[in-house]
């Protein structure tokens, strides 16, 4: 059985690391999991609202350079 420690616990961990670029590599190592685990994941429905999105920005670019073919000349 695997259990997770509190972000406090390890915390203190870091603390008695005595080499200052290793106490702060740790704190950075936790800064990083603790933000992949507050950061929320991508619904379909936002990932339908991006691809939504480029292509529009797409298709306004094909849009300004067909306005620019002489039609009829």
């Amino acid at each position: 059985m695997i259990s997770v420690a509190p972000a406090a616990a390890i915390e203190q961990n870091c603390r008695f690391i005595q080499a200052k670029g290793d106490r702060e590599a740790c704190y950075k190592r936790q800064e990083d999991e603790l933000a992949a685990k507050r950061k929320p994941q991508p619904t379909r429905e936002s990932k339908t609202i991006e691809q939504l999105q480029q292509m529009r920005r797409d298709d306004e670019i094909v849009y300004r350079s067909i306005n620019g073919i002489c039609r009829g000349c």
